[in-house]
């Protein structure tokens, strides 16, 4: 582990407490969509081939059908991924029982997921407004509070997730929250944050302004936040940002993530 984040274990290991999704040794390894890189995504193989390979903490997507049925899904049309026209909150789950991703592979429902691997820990973005109350009924329905993490881009969809679920799952924070833990970070300031929140995923760049460096990875810290970056495919820079100590790393190459750890002593059964 990164000389970097030692000062600020106890006060991780605290949020880890609070939070089984964080009970896992540092950094984590993510595998982004269940690993995009292999021609599929987001589905039930592609979370099999990335828990095969040792993930435990899988990044998905979730938007929600017609009739309230919670899939897993990145789009909201199913035009990239099925060849079909039409959008997800357009269709009954009915209508997607039958299509396939990729011309293989099922459109999986979030519960199937959660009840397929109970010892994963996923990262969910909550796609569409739609999609909250029938995500986080899911997540209750199947009793994976502690091994869900709950994400998404907008605040106002955070902030909803937040009421409905609960103090007992985590979130994480969207941008504008990024956005004003970054400056914080600038200034050395603390920021107010919703006691669900327990890690800042983020890019590397967002536009032309670099959002992780040490001073915004220290930051967060300081403030009990993990530090989570994606979507990262290239070795060089995978090694480079666990120089500076970020405590996850999200990738759809999962096979050239898990030997950037392993060569590290960081990979499960390494030393």
């Amino acid at each position: 582990m990164c000389t970097l984040l030692s000062p600020w274990l106890g006060i991780l290991r605290g949020v880890a407490h609070r939070f089984a999704y964080l009970d896992a040794p540092l950094p984590l390894a993510f595998a982004h969509r269940g690993g995009a890189a292999a021609g599929d995504e987001n589905t039930a193989e592609a979370f099999a081939r990335a828990v095969g390979l040792g993930y435990r903490h899988v990044e998905t997507d979730v938007h929600a059908t017609a009739d309230g049925v919670p899939v897993v899904f990145h789009d909201p049309t199913l035009r990239r991924l099925t060849g079909q026209p039409g959008r997800i909150a357009d269709r009954r789950w009915a209508d997607l029982a039958s299509l396939r991703v990729g011309g293989a592979a099922a459109i999986p429902r979030l519960d199937e997921i959660l009840a397929g691997w109970p010892d994963v820990r996923f990262n969910v973005d909550v796609k569409a407004d739609n999609a909250a109350v029938p995500t986080v009924e899911t997540i209750h329905g199947a009793r994976a509070e502690g091994r869900v993490l709950l994400a998404s881009f907008s605040e106002a969809r955070l902030a909803r997730l937040r009421a409905i679920a609960g103090p007992s799952v985590a979130t994480s924070l969207g941008v504008g929250g990024v956005a004003r833990l970054w400056l914080a970070s600038r200034a050395g300031r603390p920021v107010r944050l919703p006691p669900t929140v327990v890690a800042a995923q983020v890019p590397v760049r967002y536009g032309r302004v670099r959002v992780v460096d040490r001073r915004f990875v220290a930051h967060a810290h300081r403030l009990g936040l993990q530090v989570h970056v994606w979507t990262i495919d290239d070795p060089d820079a995978m090694t480079g940002l666990l120089e500076l100590g970020v405590d996850g790393i999200m990738t759809d190459r999962v096979d050239v993530l898990r030997d950037v750890y392993a060569a590290r002593g960081l990979w499960p059964g390494t030393t």
